[in-house]
């Protein structure tokens, strides 16, 4: 499959390292050489000096046979003349990175498909969707859906009441097979484990269940739900925006912008949120807001650094649910090492529905969902493939793989070691990065 990224900023570089790993052709687009130097000598795909809006370097980089072309630039009106050419030249499917709600709205999906635009990524709106499903499934770190909706998938940081810890999978104190631990997180590691392997104090353990055994593991995680209501906001960025307009009157919102512009300008566009004046990194500034009377604390400053020092010093005020923007890739272990709740990244966010994407490209490859440093795919099974050849316990799978669940028929059940799998099943699958095409190898 032939993939073209134009755009080699945050999430088109994050992008191109991430699918570089696969086996599909790769070539990144841009006109700053800089960037594409740092990208071309470390990671398995081709690179391409030129405008992304030239119908020149367009053609130079083969787009008349291209499956996916993906236009992530930080510029919205680029990225859609962008995929209006590329589709015109012959690309089979564009993506374009917007920053614009009303692009999404139904009404104008069809004026952007006749120009050659055929799918939308709005990071900002990703993550205000994610910050609302954090605040509303509060004891969780990570909640997303999996196999259609049938599965849930839940990433929790277990502490010493939770007694899972310090048992290995196979011995968890469990009389029925309800969940999969299909990944731990420790440290700056991610495990994909067998049932040798043990849960430890301080481990983020991703569970894949059904929505009717949710109490259960939120139960043996030794956590509590609690109702969020009132919500105070570091920074008036547009995803801030966003999550003030899509929360839909769900949470009662104040928002503390240190740039009085901006405060004037949030003012008028959020007319149902309290807007705030000052600095939410000064103490002081949170004490005059009564900080301690808000359910949830929210940093999302331009700054990962200050946000995540930002939910310490909420999290001294006793708030029990912070969440923070952490766009630096590389801070995100030592963030989640911390005791600093949900962290949201675009990136990453942006990353995954872009690969949920690819299966309206290519059925072959089925990516629906993307960890830090691990991944997860629905794979089909084909006829004679090795894994149809005995049941699980038997086959051996390859280090670093998983077997979530199966879906049969349309129905869903979580695999254990005497299951078999058939041919034209879907299978869930997680496996480290970089491992995917490996895998597949099982399934075809």
């Amino acid at each position: 499959m032939k993939i073209v990224i134009a755009g080699a900023g945050e999430v088109g570089s994050h992008l191109a390292k991430m699918l570089s790993n696969e086996d599909q052709d790769i070539i990144l687009l841009d006109n700053d050489q800089e960037k594409l130097d740092l990208i071309d000598s470390n990671y398995n795909l081709m690179t391409y000096n030129g405008s992304t809006s030239s119908f020149r370097s367009l053609k130079d980089v083969g787009i008349q046979d291209t499956d996916l072309f993906i236009a992530v630039t930080p510029y919205e009106s680029s990225n859609i003349l962008s995929c209006a050419i590329a589709k015109q030249l012959g690309a089979r499917c564009t993506v374009a990175r917007i920053d614009n709600f009303e692009f999404l709205k139904t009404s104008n999906k069809k004026t952007l498909a006749d120009i050659g635009v055929d799918r939308l990524i709005y990071p900002e709106h990703l993550a205000a969707q994610e910050l609302i499903t954090a605040l509303e499934h509060n004891w969780a770190r990570h909640w997303a859906e999996l196999a259609q909706g049938q599965l849930l998938l839940i990433g929790v940081k277990l502490r010493g009441n939770s007694p899972l810890i310090d048992r290995c999978l196979k011995d968890l104190p469990v009389s029925q097979h309800t969940f999969h631990v299909a990944a731990i997180k420790r440290n700056h590691e991610t495990i994909i484990p067998n049932g040798n392997d043990a849960v430890r104090d301080g481990d983020i353990v991703f569970f894949v269940t059904f929505e009717k055994d949710v109490d259960d593991i939120r139960r043996l995680c030794g956590k509590t739900a609690f109702p969020i209501k009132k919500v105070l906001i570091m920074g008036g960025t547009r995803i801030a925006m966003r999550f003030a307009l899509e929360s839909e009157g769900r949470f009662d919102i104040k928002i503390i912008e240190p740039n009085r512009a901006v405060c004037e300008r949030l003012a008028t566009r959020l007319p149902d949120c309290e807007i705030e004046h000052g600095d939410a990194r000064d103490v002081d500034t949170l004490k005059a807001n009564h900080i301690g009377q808000y359910d949830a604390f929210v940093a999302l400053s331009e700054s990962s650094e200050t946000n995540i020092l930002s939910c310490l010093t909420a999290k001294e005020f006793g708030l029990r649910k912070t969440v923070a923007d952490v766009e630096n890739i590389q801070l995100i272990g030592q963030a989640e090492s911390l005791n600093i709740g949900t962290i949201l990244n675009k990136k990453l966010i942006a990353s995954s529905r872009i690969f949920k994407l690819l299966l309206d490209a290519d059925e072959s490859n089925a990516k629906c969902f993307a960890l830090a440093d691990a991944e997860v795919a629905e794979l089909q099974v084909k006829e004679k493939a090795r894994i149809t050849r005995g049941m699980i316990k038997d086959l051996r799978l390859p280090y670093g793989m998983t077997l979530a669940a199966v879906i049969h028929d349309g129905v869903c059940s979580l695999v254990t070691g005497t299951t078999r799998i058939m041919p034209g099943d879907g299978v869930v699958v997680f496996c480290l990065n970089g491992t995917i095409h490996k895998v597949e190898k099982w399934f075809n």
